[in-house]
């Protein structure tokens, strides 16, 4: 993926103004839905949450049901947006995104097998982390040649384990029809069950994943100047790629284990940062990071507040309609 270099809006500014929008968008669907609190005293509530103060009121609306909610968006949001980027450098391709290598299909399987055998929701996610390391387990051994992990191995591997879980779930799928409505709300998306002990749960692994992605940052620049001259300057091409597959699977699968299937977030994101700050991975990443969190955060107000219902269904509306767009852009530049 070439990309050239684009005078946009100051990198300090856009952090500012990302931060702020982010700010925004958690302070709103934190006092939205049936009961509307207001933002002051949202913020108020979020000062003496954080103090230690006293609850009250609608205090706990704000940090019991509707902050873990938000918390748990924002954070996806930035894990599928930094992964969605991390994986467009890697492979230098710009339609890649986070569920390149299998995960999505990995989740959505290990989900539905525990749907359908009717298991305690608390080991549905459980059993959807698992399923989706596995796939990316199975992706990587079956595009590995040698010590390499060629990029377009790794893609078409990733499209043929993704087809076949894929059509393990659709087989369990119908032989649990009356499950099936849940199975179609997981792989759609929901953020409606998070709470606190599922934020906490996913943290460590958006940490560990992004932050590795982030240290990064400087060596995936290096790699858009070419394989070749990337390793004549001292880049280990192969391990870099692999660290990165690793590090971003492990957020993605830890994501979409809590929350669903989350469509065109870290596809789109990344363009955006794209766009407007230009290529260099140490400031496309971090900022991915802030509107994606953003837009997930405003996609789920959406989707509870709207008939809609369901996240993923908002995030596709908008990201398709950008993605066409994009590729318009594209072809006549």
């Amino acid at each position: 993926m070439q990309a050239t270099p684009r005078r946009g809006l100051g990198v300090g500014l856009g952090t500012l103004l990302l931060a702020a929008l982010l700010l925004a968008a958690v302070v709103l669907g934190t006092g939205l839905g049936s009961v509307t609190i207001p933002p002051g005293e949202v913020l108020g509530a979020l000062w003496r949450g954080v103090t230690r103060q006293a609850l009250e009121g609608n205090d706990v609306i704000v940090w019991q049901i509707r902050l873990p909610r938000v918390v748990m968006g924002a954070l996806v949001g930035a894990s599928l947006s930094v992964c969605g980027g991390a994986f467009q450098g890697v492979f230098r391709n710009p339609l890649a995104d986070p569920y390149l290598l299998g995960v999505a299909s990995g989740s959505a399987l290990g989900a539905t097998v525990a749907i359908v055998a009717g298991w305690p929701r608390a080991l549905i996610p459980v059993s959807a982390l698992l399923t989706a390391l596995v796939a990316v387990a199975c992706t990587l051994s079956l595009a590995r040649e040698g010590r390499r992990f060629p990029p377009t191995r790794l893609i078409l591997a990733g499209v043929v384990v993704g087809s076949v879980l894929s059509a393990a779930t659709t087989a369990l799928i119908l032989r649990g029809e009356d499950r099936a409505r849940q199975v179609l709300a997981y792989t759609l998306g929901d953020l409606g069950f998070s709470g606190w002990r599922d934020v906490l749960t996913v943290l460590p692994y958006a940490a560990l994943g992004c932050g590795a992605l982030l240290l990064l940052a400087r060596a995936l620049d290096t790699l858009q100047l070419g394989e070749l001259t990337a390793r004549s300057l001292g880049v280990p091409v192969e391990r870099l790629r692999l660290i990165a597959v690793i590090a971003a699977s492990l957020a993605t699968a830890g994501a979409v284990a809590y929350v669903g299937v989350i469509g065109f977030v870290g596809l789109i994101v990344p363009h955006m940062i794209r766009l407007a700050f230009g290529p260099g991975h140490r400031t496309l990443l971090p900022l991915s990071a802030l509107l994606g969190g953003a837009l997930l955060v405003g996609a789920d107000l959406l989707a509870r507040t709207t008939p809609l219902s369901q996240v993923g269904i908002v995030t596709t509306l908008l990201g398709g309609p950008f993605f066409l767009w994009l590729l318009r852009k594209e072809r006549h530049d």
